[in-house]
């Protein structure tokens, strides 16, 4: 099935899809950094180009239409302005590709703060508006997950919005996916390892790296070595000092952040101190043990595969490139299902 990437970023959302069957023919972003590290991973071009200049004849014809728009406009965390933020009238122009092209189906990434109740009125519009786009209109439904859930070791909430044409009579429901999807994992990994396991940790799948990765140069620069296993230096500010940053080996990392600065710490460091009300420490004595995970730790983290290269010449590029993009594991199953759903209409 043929899929057009919009806010494709490194491609994170698409090599998930690819790893479910779906074939990415044609892909978008505004940001020129990732242009060499989508395409030498993903073997296609990426147009680089804001989707505002884009008409959608320039398009081509497809099943589905995958991406993530940008979700600052929505974060809890910064300034919350929504569709009234000219990043959120984005999603505006996501719909009217949507519109224009009329795939069978259509998925929308964004952050958990899109579902504050400030929000509900530009919410709703959204869902108007794509239910009524196309020829037919769209079945929307809207879920939370965790990625943590579809072999992601990390705590990342995000929202979908998965929609099936009207006239195919399918509708994506988050509750059985997550059920199915859950069952079928522990029972891999439980026979993988060799034991009942859930979820996958950080000893899982950053282990490997602990001893091999290596500072960054001079403001941050990188030391040009192939495996990425470089990590950001700097002081660590009042914010992130306001709270534990350190996840054990035997749980999830935290949310991988689209920011060097606000990188998640190595597991080999104790946990970080409360010594007042928003203000941590590290453990006195083991100071030396508090670094930033690496760019190949993080991107890790997000499931990408060990052959994934990223190219930057700026550590904070690279670690923006990864936090942006949707784990590759959680967009995997996320495609199953739906190609599964379209895959048993054609059967009857």
């Amino acid at each position: 099935m043929k899929i057009v990437s919009l806010f494709s970023g490194c491609g994170g959302l698409d090599l998930g899809f690819q790893n479910a069957g779906f074939n990415i023919i044609w892909a978008n972003d505004f940001n020129k950094k990732v242009k060499q590290t989508y395409e030498y991973n993903h073997q296609s071009e990426l147009i680089i180009r804001s989707i505002t200049n884009i008409d959608a004849h320039q398009i081509p014809d497809c099943d589905g239409i995958i991406g993530g728009p940008p979700c600052q406009s929505w974060s809890v965390a910064g300034a919350g302005r929504g569709i009234d933020d000219k990043r959120g009238q984005l999603f505006k122009d996501y719909i009217r590709i949507i519109d224009a092209k009329n795939p069978k189906f259509f998925l929308a990434e964004n952050v958990k703060g899109i579902l504050a109740s400030k929000h509900d009125e530009a919410r709703n519009e959204i869902v108007r508006l794509l239910s009524e786009a196309g020829n037919f209109g769209y079945d929307v439904s809207i879920g939370l997950l965790n990625a943590k859930d579809f072999e992601v070791p990390q705590d990342r909430e995000r929202v979908f919005f998965i929609g099936f044409r009207k006239d195919l009579n399918l509708t994506f429901n988050f509750d059985n996916f997550l059920m199915r999807t859950k069952s079928n994992i522990i029972h891999n990994l439980s026979k993988e390892y060799g034991c009942s396991k859930e979820y996958l940790t950080l000893i899982d799948k950053i282990s490997i790296y602990q001893n091999s990765a290596l500072p960054a140069n001079e403001k941050n620069k990188t030391t040009g070595i192939k495996t990425n296993n470089e990590y950001a230096l700097g002081s660590f500010s009042s914010i992130f000092m306001s709270r534990n940053r350190v996840r054990s080996w035997n749980e999830q990392s935290f949310t991988i952040q689209a920011s060097s600065r606000q990188a998640p710490l190595h597991p080999q460091a104790p946990k970080m101190i409360k010594v007042e009300k928003d203000k941590h420490i590290f453990a006195q004595g083991y100071e030396h043990l508090y670094r930033r995970l690496s760019v190949r730790e993080v991107a890790e983290i997000q499931t990408f595969p060990q052959d994934f290269r990223f190219f930057y010449e700026n550590l904070d590029d690279a670690y923006k490139m990864i936090g942006n993009a949707v784990p590759v594991n959680m967009a995997k199953y996320i495609g199953i299902e739906i190609k599964n759903l379209l895959s048993n209409l054609n059967k009857q």
